[in-house]
Protein backbone atom coordinates (compact mmCIF):
# COMPACT_ATOMS: atom_id res chain seq x y z
CA UNK A 1 0.00 0.00 0.00
CA UNK A 2 0.94 3.34 0.45
CA UNK A 3 4.53 4.69 1.58
CA UNK A 4 3.07 5.26 5.21
CA UNK A 5 1.58 2.71 7.29
CA UNK A 6 -0.67 4.76 8.47
CA UNK A 7 -4.62 3.69 7.08
CA UNK A 8 -6.23 6.59 4.46
CA UNK A 9 -8.34 8.70 5.23
CA UNK A 10 -12.17 8.44 4.21
CA UNK A 11 -11.33 11.60 2.21
CA UNK A 12 -8.86 9.93 0.17
CA UNK A 13 -10.77 6.66 -0.07
CA UNK A 14 -13.31 8.69 -1.64
CA UNK A 15 -10.73 9.46 -4.48
CA UNK A 16 -9.39 6.16 -4.84
CA UNK A 17 -13.27 4.66 -4.84
CA UNK A 18 -14.19 6.54 -7.47
CA UNK A 19 -11.35 5.14 -9.39
CA UNK A 20 -12.39 1.69 -8.24
CA UNK A 21 -16.08 2.48 -9.68
CA UNK A 22 -14.59 3.45 -13.18
CA UNK A 23 -12.66 0.36 -13.30
CA UNK A 24 -15.77 -1.96 -12.44
CA UNK A 25 -17.73 0.04 -14.78
CA UNK A 26 -14.86 0.19 -17.64
CA UNK A 27 -13.47 -3.11 -17.09
CA UNK A 28 -9.89 -1.72 -16.92
CA UNK A 29 -7.95 -0.82 -14.32
CA UNK A 30 -8.10 3.24 -13.96
CA UNK A 31 -4.50 5.25 -14.38
CA UNK A 32 -6.41 8.73 -13.71
CA UNK A 33 -9.67 10.54 -12.92
CA UNK A 34 -11.21 13.67 -13.38
CA UNK A 35 -10.67 16.29 -10.50
CA UNK A 36 -13.04 18.50 -11.65
CA UNK A 37 -15.93 17.90 -14.25
CA UNK A 38 -17.28 21.46 -15.15
CA UNK A 39 -20.28 20.38 -13.90
CA UNK A 40 -19.91 21.38 -10.26
CA UNK A 41 -18.37 18.27 -8.90
CA UNK A 42 -14.94 17.95 -7.81
CA UNK A 43 -12.48 15.33 -5.58
CA UNK A 44 -12.22 16.47 -2.53
CA UNK A 45 -9.62 18.66 -1.98
CA UNK A 46 -8.22 17.33 1.56
CA UNK A 47 -8.26 13.99 -0.20
CA UNK A 48 -6.42 14.99 -3.70
CA UNK A 49 -3.54 16.40 -0.89
CA UNK A 50 -3.32 13.34 0.81
CA UNK A 51 -3.31 10.89 -2.40
CA UNK A 52 -0.64 13.35 -3.65
CA UNK A 53 1.21 13.86 -0.25
CA UNK A 54 1.38 9.70 0.26
CA UNK A 55 2.69 9.20 -3.37
CA UNK A 56 -0.24 7.71 -4.61
CA UNK A 57 -1.02 9.78 -7.20
CA UNK A 58 0.27 13.43 -8.69
CA UNK A 59 -2.48 15.92 -9.94
CA UNK A 60 -3.12 19.07 -12.08
CA UNK A 61 -5.75 21.30 -11.92
CA UNK A 62 -8.32 18.73 -13.59
CA UNK A 63 -7.17 15.53 -13.25
CA UNK A 64 -5.54 12.88 -10.51
CA UNK A 65 -2.81 10.47 -12.22
CA UNK A 66 -2.51 7.67 -10.28
CA UNK A 67 1.26 6.27 -9.06
CA UNK A 68 1.83 2.42 -9.95
CA UNK A 69 1.77 2.33 -5.98
CA UNK A 70 -1.53 4.36 -6.37
CA UNK A 71 -3.17 1.63 -9.44
CA UNK A 72 -2.01 -0.76 -6.83
CA UNK A 73 -4.57 0.32 -4.25
CA UNK A 74 -7.12 0.81 -6.69
CA UNK A 75 -6.81 -2.69 -7.79
CA UNK A 76 -7.07 -3.87 -4.03
CA UNK A 77 -10.31 -1.78 -3.31
CA UNK A 78 -11.70 -3.86 -6.45
CA UNK A 79 -10.34 -6.88 -5.09
CA UNK A 80 -12.21 -6.24 -1.43
CA UNK A 81 -15.23 -4.79 -3.35
CA UNK A 82 -15.66 -7.71 -5.38
CA UNK A 83 -14.90 -10.14 -2.11
CA UNK A 84 -17.21 -8.38 -0.43
CA UNK A 85 -20.13 -9.69 -2.73
CA UNK A 86 -18.86 -12.79 -2.76
CA UNK A 87 -17.22 -12.94 -6.03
Amino acid sequence: MAASTEPLSDRALSIVTFAAYHHLIGGQPIRAVVRRDGAGHRADPDGVREVEARGLATTSEDEITFTPEGVAVVEAVVAAIRQAAGR
